[in-house]
């Protein structure tokens, strides 16, 4: 008797996974399990003479080792529930992130320095002080059309020096 494998697993895969999570083993991880198995046996079936030739039972006891073995791993995995994590996490930031925002800072320095004075002035006031276009426009005597030009030409040239901004 040969090992067919499309019928061993259309008989025996449901019940292979039921096996499983009747160990204890949640529904998905018994799916992959049953896969696993069947993947294993065709890699390497076992010598016909060598056993008594029981194809089910070597199929449930290799499902019954993977599982074993899953579980064994999983026993050893530590698990932290994800309300306890947010208290185990650091807030503040690496020494990586730390120097990269330190660049970036350094480069917007240096691309505002870069801007013609009024330019620079527009873009500041309605960025760093909060304020509306139209009031730019009216603290600097200009139309709200060319306070907004202002403000675009200072975001194009941050975004080109700097990258993101």
């Amino acid at each position: 008797m040969s090992w067919d494998f499309n019928n061993l697993f259309r008989h025996h895969a449901r019940g292979i996974a039921h096996s499983l999570r009747r160990h204890g083993i949640r529904e998905d991880v018994a799916a992959d399990l049953t896969q696993d198995t069947f993947v294993r046996v065709i890699a390497k079936p076992p010598d016909e003479a060598s056993q008594g030739y029981n194809p089910k039972a070597y199929l449930y006891q290799a499902a019954r080792n993977l599982g074993i073995n899953h579980q064994r791993r999983e026993a050893l995995i530590e698990t932290v529930d994800l309300e306890q994590a947010a208290d185990i996490v650091d807030p503040a930031p690496s020494p990586e992130r730390i120097v990269y925002s330190r660049q970036c800072l350094m480069q917007t320095h240096q691309a505002l320095g870069e801007l013609p004075e009024r330019t620079r002035q527009a873009f500041e006031m309605h960025r760093l002080g909060e304020r509306t276009i139209a009031e730019v426009a009216e603290e600097l005597g200009i139309s709200t059309t060319r306070a907004w030009s202002l403000i675009r030409d200072a975001y194009r040239h941050l975004v080109l020096r700097v990258g993101t901004f």
